[in-house]
């Protein structure tokens, strides 16, 4: 057997390492995020030493110090003198749920139970799972994920879709898909008071949390809640708009769905899907973004599908007679497809 040359091992086992590395980071941003040491820091624009921060935070100030260093090694912390302070930006990216490009629910995803433990147990048996079987601590990370979704489409998104925008400042009959706990219909009905609205969902808590939510943005006159499947809502020829975000790729009957939102149209009404764009091929999946869609793809297995390339999703509409379909990128995680009827 020839021996490899040392440098091309030096060069892989570079490659094993960066790996390990970015888990110390995610591990070191979800302690952060947990235990209130990235807020605690955003409050200081000089930053705090490690045990000014340990007393603020209310922590052992040793392992104060040991997270600072590795939030510094990661990236996420700079230093000014013996001071920590975030990285620029990281008070948004982090921190602040309301901002288009939040990642902070990204961590409490990907170390939850639901993501890559359970995949590994049930690797034998391919035992598949449900979302009523997940970790609190999933939902919320999930929650706080697609809450960036629907920051980034309403109003950017919704300006991109060509005749959307007229049709929501005009106030359209909206249906929403997968309402879950109310953010997307609560943030369209704020963003477009003309606006109703109708949310299916088929989780019954979810859709008492989306309740709750509607109301506190005082939109309970004009939102309607439904608990159904998608396969089973049927309704004919009523809405202007049909919404559903990071979902579609779930559907147990995406044909029969897609049929069913089409029905649900009036003539010239328009269908918009936001989701993940995951790669075409197996050799584009080498990108940042496709390599956390792949870990996304993980979850996705356990319940018994996977996320789509866009192209799927234009072909889809296509075949069920909408018109003028098209797709574009809003992130590189995040694509709308859209078409009317």
């Amino acid at each position: 057997m020839t021996q490899a040359p040392q440098e091309e091992i030096q060069k892989q086992a570079g490659k094993v390492l960066q790996q390990v590395a970015g888990y110390v980071g995610v591990r070191t941003i979800d302690i952060g995020l947990k235990h209130g040491l990235l807020e605690e820091l955003s409050k200081h624009s000089g930053g705090l030493t490690s045990d000014e921060l340990a007393r603020n935070a209310g922590i052992d100030p040793f392992y104060a110090m040991v997270w600072c260093r590795s939030a510094y090694a990661n990236e996420i912390l700079e230093r000014e003198g013996e001071r920590f302070v975030l990285a620029p930006h990281m008070d948004k990216l982090l921190l602040d749920d309301d901002f288009p490009g939040h990642v902070g629910g990204l961590p409490a995803v990907l170390l939850a139970y639901d993501m890559f433990d359970r995949f590994s147990e049930n690797l034998k048996s391919g035992e598949r799972s449900w979302w009523d079987k997940c970790t609190p601590e999933f939902i919320q990370g999930v929650r706080t994920t697609g809450r960036s979704f629907f920051n980034r489409l309403v109003p950017a998104g919704v300006a991109r879709v060509p005749g959307l925008l007229d049709q929501f400042e005009a106030g359209a009959h909206v249906l929403e898909l997968a309402t879950g706990a109310g953010f997307g219909i609560s943030k369209m009905a704020q963003a477009y008071p003309k606006c109703t609205f109708v949310g299916v969902d088929g989780d019954a808590y979810s859709l008492g949390l989306a309740a709750e939510a509607v109301k506190e943005a005082g939109a309970s006159d004009r939102v309607e809640l439904v608990e159904s499947t998608f396969e089973d809502f049927t309704r004919d020829s009523e809405f202007d708009v049909a919404v559903i975000s990071i979902s579609m790729h779930e559907c147990r009957d995406i044909e029969k769905v897609t049929a069913n939102v089409h029905g649900a149209l009036k003539p010239g009404g328009c269908f918009v899907i936001s989701d993940f764009p995951f790669p075409e091929t197996v050799e584009e999946t080498r990108t940042v973004p496709a390599r956390i869609m792949s870990g996304i793809q993980f979850f996705e297995a356990l319940i018994d599908d996977q996320l789509l390339p866009t192209s799927d999703y234009v072909s889809l509409l296509k075949r069920h007679d909408f018109k003028d379909v098209d797709a574009f990128d809003i992130t590189p995680v995040h694509a709308v497809t859209h078409g009317r009827k």
